[in-house]
């Protein structure tokens, strides 16, 4: 694994989880006792990655391991070379994400959940698209952060 390394290194504490089959607020304080900091953590991930998407995609592997996996819409790929040909070879030549949300909820093992919502201004168009984009983030054993899951879906309504 190779932790990011472009001055945003986002950090993580390691605490055991243990995980019980109920959902309730006891869990809940458990889960986020793995890593109370995760909504500021997954609100400057969600900053940092649409910073480097918007700017250069190619830096977004850092981010990326063999185990991740991508969902495009309906196309899915595996691992970070398979994920980084399909991010640098989307047929556009500027995009800016809006953010509009930014939700997160701790995961056991010390991840984190990220659900975001926001438009995308592409090739600066007057109409922006509406995207939903969700990623599990894991910890690395360097102390910062990968993307283990990432599902993206544009919103056509």
């Amino acid at each position: 694994p190779r932790p990011h390394r472009d001055g945003g290194q986002l950090t993580h504490s390691r605490a055991p989880v243990s995980v019980r089959p109920c959902v309730s607020s006891s869990r809940l304080s458990v889960m986020a006792a793995a890593n109370a900091n995760f909504l500021e953590i997954s609100k400057a991930f969600c900053q940092h990655y649409y910073n480097v998407f918007d700017t250069d995609r190619a830096k977004l592997q850092t981010l990326y391991q063999d185990g991740s996996m991508l969902t495009f819409e309906d196309a899915q790929f595996m691992g970070m070379q398979a994920i980084m040909t399909k991010l640098t070879t989307l047929q556009f030549a500027t995009v800016q994400h809006q953010v509009t949300t930014c939700d997160a909820q701790p995961t056991p093992g010390g991840g984190i959940l990220c659900f975001i919502t926001g438009k995308l201004v592409v090739d600066g168009g007057a109409n922006p698209l509406m995207f939903g984009q969700t990623f599990h983030l894991m910890p690395t054993p360097q102390g910062s952060w990968y993307i283990h899951n990432d599902l993206f879906r544009l919103n056509y309504t």
